[in-house]
């Protein structure tokens, strides 16, 4: 009985687990992408700077052409918009990418982080939890830093 209501509550609420089990990425790039976007708005807004260098990245390192990118943007946009944590995306990155992808990606993270000129508290903060998220050493991290500056 308590299960039969869990679930209807489950289903009903927005934010609650039932509701957090339906967000699903089966590609590790809008995993990555959902990953770059959260960081880009961490400080409250999603610059132009930020956009295009999340356009740049998925061009360059994920080999889509621009509209490619434009959809695969939208898809990890809404995603992220609809998850109630980062872990279906950091659980999905881990599980296809080994330690070496995962520091490119965190050097990736560090680029949109940087690209409006400024690095917002709330957005290292970010970048420290996904990195955690990610298994990856603040030693990783801060190399990763070091590449994206």
């Amino acid at each position: 009985m308590l299960d039969a209501i869990r679930k209807l509550i489950g289903d009903s609420v927005p934010g609650t687990p039932g509701t957090h089990s339906r967000v699903q990425v089966n590609d590790v790039r809008v995993a990555a992408c959902a990953l770059l976007v959260e960081l880009a708005c961490a400080d409250g807004e999603f610059s132009a700077a930020e956009q295009a260098r999340i356009m740049d990245i998925l061009q360059r390192h994920f080999g889509v052409d621009e509209a490619g990118a434009r959809q695969m943007l939208a898809e990890a946009a809404a995603a992220n918009h609809d998850a109630v944590d980062h872990f279906v995306f950091t659980r999905q990155v881990v599980k296809d990418y080994d330690v070496a992808q995962r520091i490119v990606l965190a050097e990736l993270m560090w680029q949109v982080a940087l690209a409006d000129g400024s690095l917002d508290s709330q957005e290292s903060y970010v970048m420290r939890k996904l990195a955690s998220l990610l298994q990856l050493e603040p030693a990783f991290l801060a190399q990763a830093r070091k590449k994206a500056e």
